[in-house]
């Protein structure tokens, strides 16, 4: 427990990328689910996967505008 709180020591910034990579996925991680469960369901239900798209693409950019504005 002690050792993880070293990597975000203001002195040893090699744990930052992850940790920002990390909470990237964690954010976006119902558009990307969205956009898998889309493009299997493409051939069966065309509709439900074009609103499925545009769903995960609405949640990209309105979540890199408030991740964005986060960091």
């Amino acid at each position: 427990m002690i050792d993880s709180v070293y990597l975000l020591e203001v002195g040893n910034m090699d744990g930052l990328a992850v940790f920002i990579l990390g909470m990237y996925l964690l954010c976006h991680s119902p558009a990307i689910i969205c956009i898998i469960v889309g493009l299997f369901i493409r051939k069966k239900n065309p509709d439900l996967a074009k609103k499925l798209f545009i769903f995960s693409g609405v949640y990209f950019v309105i979540g890199a505008g408030i991740c964005g504005g986060l960091f």
